[in-house]
Order: C-alpha cells, then sequence, then structure tokens
C-alpha cells in the first residue's frame, strides 16, 4: 500500500485524482472514482450553478467517500460556485483557469482544502503564498488547456520550489508513470484522458471509438496564438483550427467564434467536424473501455508493484 500526505489530508485511500474535465466530470464518474479509493471530482464549469448544486448531492448519494469540486476560476459564474460549495459543505476544491485569491478566506474559514492546478514554478509558489493546501503541477502532455513545461521537468522544480504536497498531471496513464512522478516527491497523480473511457464516463461512443484508436502522434496543441493553448485529438475540426489560426487573413476573434461550443459538440454529439475531443498524449496508450474501478487500481497497483520491485535495480 502506498503511504502519502495527501491521502491522511483528504482522507482518501489511494494518491489518484480524477481530472475535474470541463463537460465531462459529473457526480457519476466523480463518484465511481471515489468508491475506488481515489478522489473523484466535479466540474463545475459548462454547467449552471443550481446543476452543480444537484450533482453535488447526487455524488453524495452515490458514495459516502469524499470527492471534490474543480472550479474553473474565468466561468462567468466562478463567484456563485464559490459560494455554492460553501453552502453545500464540500471540503476539497481543485481550481484552474484563474487566482483563488478572492475567495480563499472564504473557503479556508468553511474548512475547505483548495488544491490548484499550477503550470509553472512561478504560480506554485503563489499559490503556497495565498494558502493552498497543496498543488496539481500539470505538464504539456495534457489533455485541455496546456502550459509550455512538460510535467518530467515540470514536478521536479515545483517539488523544489514549494513546501506544500505537489502532486502530478500531465501524461500519467499507468503504474509506471505514477510510481515515476511518486520517485519523483510528488505526493500522487491526477488522471483525465484514461477515465474518458471510463464505463461510468457519459461522453459520446464516437469520442471513446477515437480514445481508442489513437495512437503516439494523435493529439496536437491548437490555440497558441490566441493565449488559449488546448491539446486535443486531431479531427478535422482540430486541423481546420491549426489553418484559420494561422491565416494571417483570418481575425483572432473568427478563430474564437469558430471554436465556440466545440467541447460540447464533442462529448455529446461525437461531431469529428465541429466538436473538440480534447486528449492528453498518453490516447495512444488506451486500448479499450474500463471501469473507473479498474483504472484505479491498475494506476495504483501498478506503481506499488514497481515501487516494491525498485531495490532488485540496486547491484
Amino acid at each position: 500500500m502506498i503511504k502519502s500526505v495527501i491521502c491522511d489530508l483528504l482522507g482518501i485511500e489511494k494518491p489518484i485524482f480524477q481530472g475535474g474535465m470541463a463537460w465531462i466530470a459529473d457526480a457519476r464518474l466523480a463518484a465511481a472514482v471515489s468508491n475506488a479509493g481515489g478522489l473523484g471530482l466535479i466540474s463545475s464549469i459548462n454547467f449552471g450553478t443550481e446543476a452543480v448544486r444537484a450533482e453535488i448531492r447526487k455524488a453524495r448519494e452515490l458514495t459516502d467517500k469524499p470527492f471534490g469540486v474543480n472550479i474553473m476560476l474565468a466561468a462567468p459564474n466562478a463567484a456563485e460556485i464559490a459560494d455554492l460549495v460553501v453552502e453545500e459543505g464540500v471540503k476539497i476544491l481543485t481550481t484552474g483557469a484563474g487566482s483563488p485569491a478572492p475567495y480563499m478566506e472564504k473557503w479556508k474559514a468553511a474548512g475547505i482544502r483548495v488544491i490548484p492546478v499550477v503550470a509553472s514554478v512561478a504560480y506554485a509558489i503563489k499559490m503556497q503564498e495565498l494558502g493552498a493546501t497543496a498543488v496539481i503541477a500539470e505538464g504539456a502532455e495534457s489533455g485541455g488547456h496546456v502550459g509550455d513545461t512538460h510535467t518530467m521537468a515540470l514536478v521536479p522544480q515545483v517539488i523544489d520550489a514549494v513546501s506544500i504536497p505537489v502532486l502530478a498531471a500531465g501524461g500519467i496513464f499507468d503504474g509506471r508513470g505514477a510510481a515515476a512522478m511518486l520517485m519523483m516527491g510528488a505526493c500522487g497523480v491526477q488522471v483525465g484522458t484514461r477515465f474518458l473511457v471510463a464505463d461510468e464516463c457519459h461522453v459520446h461512443e464516437v469520442y471513446k471509438e477515437r480514445l481508442i484508436a489513437a495512437s503516439d502522434v494523435s493529439t496536437m496543441v491548437t490555440g497558441k496564438t490566441l493565449g488559449d493553448a488546448v491539446r486535443g485529438l486531431k479531427t478535422p475540426f482540430t486541423k481546420k483550427f491549426a489553418r484559420l489560426e494561422a491565416d494571417p487573413n483570418v481575425s483572432d476573434d473568427e478563430v474564437r467564434a469558430f471554436g465556440t461550443g466545440s467541447m460540447r459538440k464533442a462529448v455529446f454529439d461525437g461531431d469529428l467536424s465541429g466538436g473538440s475531443f480534447l486528449a492528453g498524449e498518453v490516447a495512444g496508450m488506451i486500448k479499450g473501455k474500463e471501469t473507473a474501478a479498474q483504472i484505479v487500481d491498475d494506476i495504483i497497483g501498478g506503481a506499488e508493484r514497481l515501487l516494491a520491485a525498485a531495490p532488485s535495480l540496486l547491484a
């Protein structure tokens, strides 16, 4: 069994978070991960405020284990969600796309553990200064919004820079990735892409099929020139987005307009020409569908076996 400070802090059994993926991470998926011993997260973005409340209450019906909520702080209703999680007694938050500074005092007074996602050393230090419980250092291999530094380089630098616990995210698929991050000094891992093919994940069947068919070169990053870089599967949509982005005769506003609503089209409609199928570089390792519990057990069980065998590598 892996002993980790994050398990002690949050009351979970296994040091693995399921990423709070927009449009995707709902109560059913989060509860399944929590029931398997990890930390399930509900996404608050793209849900109305009352819909988030309903998802939190549904999760409590599905599990008696800890779970959390992910808040994208650039969302129009972020302030409302910030109040709602206090009202609903949520005790664990992850944050992204903005600073949690305006809400930290309120959340800490309510006994909430706040764990921001960071893509740089400087931002990790800033989050520690704000009073974050831990940070998730997410590398550029991840799906969705990405920074510039890759996980293998980012995680140890963040660990060296802060005294709070650090989880690793980006490019982690199985026990090998988890063991490597734990050996670097991370207290746990966050995984998103692999949970997209979980039985409990509601994404469109076309989304899952494209992930299962993916190879090591099936993702690409778009949106860099807009200051909003995201990684997703190569599809007719992403290729056209990239062409528009590179065309000097197309304005940034026109490019953004082309992408409006694309995530929803991927998740709910499986629309390859109009949908943005966000996924990390580990998509090429996906071979089939699994339950959330199988995913959690494979990642953490695999890491345990590798770490137990590590002394045999020494002469």
